[in-house]
């Protein structure tokens, strides 16, 4: 609790923090409202599943961590780890997985190997970054375009890729379309808003605009959350043990250090760029430890693997949050809207979510340094990366 204790400490729960950190909370929990159905589903979970991932670790993490703006939830990286974990081992699978990754990063937290940042090569994590972003890209085109395939069975990439460009004659065009819309709006609507509502995410207006035309026109065959899943229950999930057995610890042993290794890269990497964005510093070592406790909890809610999210955790401190505060508020806001408009969730076409996809993609990719690296790098660096990649 270093970076919660630290916060109080310097004063930052008094009243002239308070404000600024509230409306930091509540800007980053309507950020997170379509990113977190559209990571839990694109990791083969239920939309529901993503929303209590991101408020369960959203007051735990912040709580246990070591960055006083951190904010945790599901995030893009993780979701070609975790949607083959599902494939092979279904969602008990992945919450056994990500209860394990949570009892390893609480042990490297302990172990005080927060460090560790420090000695991974740059084209190793640039190269591995580019190829989650296009993974996650390709795997999107099937509710992007309403293509007619299944990967029932299917694990390696390029399987699912030939699958995907033979299945791209038969596109279904309303959802295509509907897409499009989507992601030219995530795009540019900013540039068109006026300066006082500039604060508006675009994912999130992109994603109530689709939504609202599928509604009135209600296009034949396009997919929403209530037609594949059934919609958001309108509750929160109850305590539920997972079923740990040693034959299962066996199997899910590679995949939880998977994550736990994937899960400390990434939030110890948002925390040193919060770093520079505040001119504070975070305990690494304490930050592993809340990323173990926060991923050892949110099993037993329903929830999957978290860590930092570079994105929202940029949001937050550009929105003036400066402690704890503003995670905790984003986690409570994103309650709120589970328990007050979850029936609504329903009408969200799964093309609009597959969309800010898109966008997430292109933004973890870092196509233009990628590009730099392999033409202005050494050799070595080159060939590391391309194999990374």
């Amino acid at each position: 609790m270093i970076a919660l204790l630290e916060a109080k400490r310097a004063g930052l729960f008094r009243p002239p923090h308070i404000l600024p950190n509230v409306l930091a909370g509540l800007v980053v929990g309507v950020i997170a409202l379509p990113l977190a159905m559209a990571f839990g589903i694109a990791s083969g979970a239920k939309p529901e599943q993503g929303l209590y991932t991101a408020i369960i670790v959203g007051f735990v993490i912040a709580a246990f961590g070591g960055s006083r703006v951190q904010v945790s939830g599901p995030t893009g990286a993780f979701i070609v780890i975790l949607s083959g974990i599902t494939a092979k081992h279904g969602i008990d699978g992945l919450q056994i997985a990500t209860l394990m990754a949570g009892v390893f990063l609480l042990a490297m937290g302990l172990a005080r190997l927060g460090a560790i940042i420090k000695y991974i090569p740059e084209p190793v994590i640039v190269g591995f970054t580019t190829g989650i972003a296009v993974i996650i890209w390709v795997g999107q085109w099937k509710d992007f375009f309403g293509l007619p395939v299944s990967f029932d069975g299917i694990f390696h990439f390029h399987e699912k890729l030939l699958l995907l460009i033979d299945a791209l004659p038969h596109a279904h065009w309303a959802t295509a379309g509907l897409a499009i819309f989507a992601l030219l709006v995530t795009l540019n609507v900013n540039k068109l808003l006026l300066d006082r509502f500039k604060a508006i995410p675009g994912p999130l207006i992109a994603m109530l605009l689709v939504t609202l035309i599928q509604y009135c026109v209600a296009f034949e065959g396009v997919a929403t959350i209530g037609s594949a899943f059934g919609g958001i229950p309108h509750s929160l999930p109850s305590f539920q043990l997972p079923q740990l057995s040693f034959t299962r610890f066996v199997e899910l042993l590679g995949p939880a250090l998977t994550i736990a290794m994937l899960g400390a890269i990434e939030s110890l990497l948002s925390a040193v760029i919060a770093d520079g964005m505040t001119g504070e510093r975070h305990d690494s070592n304490q930050e592993l430890i809340g990323q173990g406790i926060g991923n050892i909890v949110v099993p037993f809610f329903g929830g999957f693997a978290a860590t930092g999210a570079l994105a929202r955790t940029a949001t937050n401190v550009r929105n003036g949050a400066n402690s704890p505060l503003a995670s905790f508020v984003h986690a409570a806001t994103l309650l709120l809207i589970v328990l007050v408009a979850a029936p609504l969730a329903a009408y969200i076409p799964l093309c609009a979510l597959s969309a800010i996809l898109f966008v997430v993609a292109y933004n973890m990719s870092e196509l233009p340094h990628f590009f730099d690296l392999a033409r202005h790098a050494p050799t070595n660096d080159r060939w590391v990366l391309l194999i990374t990649f």
